[in-house]
């Protein structure tokens, strides 16, 4: 019952998605131009659950090379439609478009000079008719059953923001670079062009202990690489293991002899590894997924060729390109989790 209800949801919403596609027409392409040629900002506005829907259209459409704000319809009555300039176009977000407080300003943007786009499931209402471009983004039904909880139409707002801003991304040939510029210190931008083989450990960055050796080797070579693990290879570099600090943490509970133990006691065997060529953000998806902090890197024949840890991922310090940067590693309170096996 439960989730037959709930499929019940997703197919309305879906649905209403869906409905969209055949009504995109003329006003959409004017849309956009007009967001081209404008020189000002994009300015959103909505009530309520419709407001919510514009923040996050205002924030992908900064965050993609469009200059947006949000602005709060009842605020703006009371002085913050002192924001608005003749240069900028007002994006308006209302399923009924008998909203007041945004039927009360549209008027005086109007008069400003600012030109006024509307989203709204209404074509005929005030709103659209205060427009200068109305997008109908209506539905059939709202995925609440008492038909009173925006659902389906909120979708439906947002699922249209959406295309606008990936439309407007490709008219513009915004690319990887542009989207870095605008997240200079997000780990996203980053993410996005960086593969794992220009953020690895290399060479004698790389912790790591050949299978015979004993637990006093591993850890020495923990404690000299300090990534808060060793990886463990054969005669022929191929990989075997991962000793991290969690693993030796827990041999010592147990009153073991880490140092008189061989490696192969203490290793953790089959450890995760990804290619070089995939992106930094698969890599961390990897760890995330695993519950992991460490990623080994082979080739084709399974010899080891480098080691990624999660913090190199999410801004301990720079990119390590090919493992030539080195900062100051401290210790790793969260590897050695059981995971990492």
């Amino acid at each position: 019952m439960i989730i037959d209800e709930a499929r019940e949801v997703l197919k309305i919403e879906a649905e209403s998605i869906l409905h969209l596609v055949d009504r995109l027409g003329p006003e959409f392409e004017l849309a956009v131009e007009t967001i081209l040629e404008a020189t000002g900002r994009v300015i959103l506005t909505g009530m309520g659950k419709s407001g919510l829907i514009g923040r996050k259209i205002s924030a992908t459409l900064n965050s993609t090379g469009t200059p947006s704000v949000f602005m709060h319809p009842g605020e703006a009555i009371h002085g913050d439609l002192g924001m608005v300039r003749p240069e900028d176009v007002i994006l308006a977000i209302s399923n009924s478009g008998q909203t007041h407080e945004i039927n009360t300003i549209l008027p005086l943007v109007r008069d400003m000079g600012a030109k006024i786009i509307s989203f709204t499931g209404c074509p005929d209402s005030p709103m659209a008719a205060a427009s200068d471009i109305v997008i109908d983004v209506g539905v059939e039904r709202e995925a609440c059953p008492l038909g009173l909880a925006p659902t389906a139409s909120t979708t439906a707002a947002l699922a249209m923001g959406d295309a606008l801003a990936v439309v407007l991304i490709n008219r513009r040939r915004f690319d990887r670079k542009d989207f870095r510029k605008f997240h200079p210190g997000g780990s996203l931008g980053e993410r996005l062009s960086v593969k794992v083989r220009e953020v690895m450990l290399t060479d004698e960055h790389v912790p790591v202990v050949r299978l015979g050796a004993d637990g006093a080797a591993a850890v020495e070579e923990i404690d000299r690489k300090r990534i808060g693990a060793t990886l463990v290879v054969d005669d022929e570099r191929r990989l075997r293991g991962i000793i991290t600090d969690g693993d030796l943490r827990r041999a010592l509970l147990q009153k073991k002899d880490v140092h008189a133990m061989v490696v192969s006691e203490l290793m953790s065997p089959s450890p995760k590894t990804i290619d070089e060529e995939e992106s930094a953000a698969e890599a961390l998806a990897v760890m995330e997924f695993n519950g992991i902090t460490h990623l080994a890197i082979v080739d084709r024949r399974g010899r080891l060729k480098g080691v990624v840890h999660l913090h190199d991922l999410l801004g301990r310090e720079e990119f390590r390109l090919n493992g030539t940067k080195r900062g100051t590693a401290g210790s790793n309170s969260g590897s050695g989790d059981p995971a990492t096996r």
